[in-house]
């Protein structure tokens, strides 16, 4: 009978705290948690995929056909302005050059010759001008053989690294044909894309005495040491993505960049006196974004927001929510548009302190 009693009052008390621990775990589950949005000066990193150029690339290519006779330079070789890279086949323009020097200094005697007749009056002013037009012509001819001759030998047009050579010694050489390429790497310009709004923006608060600062993040996620500046944008929107190209020129003296090369072009973006607010409190409806704002009697009120700026776990909100209104966080999916909630209000700069990105 001891036995008896004992086991009905344990049973009494199991029965009585899983009673408690369900009332406890009921009214854990009702009570939310909720914060407001932060106000604070902040700043987001903006990336955009780019193309790096240098500001001179051009193609070095044959002038005269002929025989490819020599090749004074090697590939990726630094060059100076002026210096000799190829020679096509002089021979030949050598000879036209020699025989139109002759032919000039011929035309030069004769009308010297002539020259100190007429003004002696033995010959006629018209011999004299027939003889001038002759040493005239010479000269012409003696320029253009020139002009052939300087075509067989390709000089550096400025300072440079020349690229792969497209033709081998002792190749027959068409006009026109591309030998190499040359890039003076000195100053390099960086092309990357900006959407419409962002580019609107930008000439909307654009100052006329500052460029646009900007940073290079290179292909191994390292920053390039010098900062570049946006000095020119295209004049025409691609009307396939809606973009317009941003051209960021940066100064390389070490010679690192290389033309062709890629990486991420990082813009800083600062706002005044944001309010920020964590991802996880938003949720999205139809393309359009929403969080639920604490009314008066504790109602859940379905509330559509403006996204500003995004950062990894933050929001910077543009319109829909004021510096004083209570968001719920947590629980979103169990509540209900209009429902009446239980909830523990959270210091936003507590709540943004837990998660990965903190706000400055």
């Amino acid at each position: 009978m001891k036995r008896i009693f004992m086991l009905t009052g344990l049973c009494a008390v199991l029965l009585y705290t899983g009673c408690m621990s369900h009332e406890e775990k009921e009214e854990a589950e009702t009570s939310f948690l909720v914060t407001s949005p932060l106000k604070t000066d902040t700043s987001i990193t903006k990336d955009y995929v780019c193309q790096i150029s240098a500001a001179r690339h051009i193609e070095l290519r044959a002038q005269e056909r002929g025989y490819l006779q020599e090749i004074l330079v090697d590939e990726g070789q630094t060059v100076r302005k002026g210096q000799l890279l190829f020679r096509i086949m002089p021979k030949i323009y050598e000879a036209e050059f020699k025989s139109a020097e002759a032919e000039a200094k011929v035309a030069e005697i004769e009308y010297q010759n002539t020259k100190r007749l007429a003004d002696s009056d033995i010959v006629s002013v018209n011999e004299l001008a027939m003889t001038k037009a002759k040493y005239d012509k010479a000269m012409a001819e003696l320029s253009l053989a020139k002009v052939h001759l300087e075509f067989t030998e390709i000089r550096a047009p400025f300072d440079g690294i020349l690229d792969r050579f497209h033709l081998k010694l002792g190749s027959l050489v068409d006009e026109g044909d591309l030998l190499t390429t040359l890039s003076d790497n000195s100053e390099m310009w960086v092309y990357f894309n900006v959407p419409e709004a962002e580019y609107l923006e930008y000439k909307s608060s654009e100052k006329n005495d500052t460029l646009m600062k900007v940073q290079l993040l290179m292909a191994n996620n390292k920053l390039f040491d010098h900062p570049g500046y946006v000095k020119a944008i295209e004049a025409d929107f691609n009307n396939e993505t809606g973009n317009i190209a941003f051209r960021a020129t940066f100064q390389n003296p070490k010679g690192l960049l290389r033309h062709g090369e890629t990486g991420n072009i990082q813009t800083n973006i600062s706002f005044k006196q944001a309010l920020i607010i964590p991802q996880k409190a938003t949720f999205e409806i139809l393309d359009k974004r929403y969080v639920y704002v604490i009314a008066e009697g504790n109602e859940v009120k379905l509330t559509p927001i403006t996204i500003g700026a995004e950062m990894q776990d933050l929001y910077v909100i543009a319109d829909g929510l004021k510096e004083d209104d209570k968001i719920l966080l947590e629980g979103l999916r169990k509540v209900t548009d209009g429902a009446e909630i239980e909830y523990d209000f959270e210091e936003p700069r507590s709540v943004i302190a837990n998660l990965k990105l903190y706000a400055e």
